[in-house]
């Protein structure tokens, strides 16, 4: 390996590289109409660590989480709701509903000293999964600007 790769490798963090892996997910991935891995846990059909659950809301731990507490919170039915830029008047319920759970959650979770809520929208936005959904980030002091 030559010198400058060696320099180079040892500055690349398991967090850059899943930063990295994020980013060509979204970059790959399509809005679609077919089941989205969410409503594959919605539907049990894959399993996850639910924290919060009503007839509306479904939140859970992110498996790849980017800080000591990272939930995912979405809405049980998507309704045509892929991403916040797609939501239309009939959505504002669910999108209020959404931002008052990750409130329970994160009091639920410990985070009285503050927490990030994210919401990415399309590829620059590094959204992923097309079934809009919160991230909610806490337990550790956070940067700015993000990245």
């Amino acid at each position: 390996m030559s010198h400058r790769v060696s320099i180079l490798s040892s500055h690349f963090s398991p967090a850059s590289a899943v930063m990295a892996s994020e980013k060509e997910a979204a970059l790959a991935a399509t809005p679609s109409d077919s089941p989205t891995i969410f409503d594959k846990i919605i539907s049990k059909e894959i399993p996850s660590t639910v924290v919060f659950e009503d007839d509306k809301v479904l939140a859970f731990r992110d498996i790849t989480p980017q800080g000591p507490v990272h939930i995912l919170l979405i809405p049980k039915v998507r309704d045509g709701l892929t991403g916040l830029s797609k939501a239309e008047e009939r959505h504002i319920d669910i999108l209020g509903r959404l931002l008052y759970t990750a409130k329970l959650v994160a009091k639920q979770e410990g985070l009285a000293e503050g927490f990030r809520i994210v919401i990415n929208d399309g590829p620059q936005g590094c959204q992923s999964v097309y079934h809009i959904h919160v991230h909610l980030i806490g337990g550790r002091q956070m940067n700015w600007p993000p990245g």
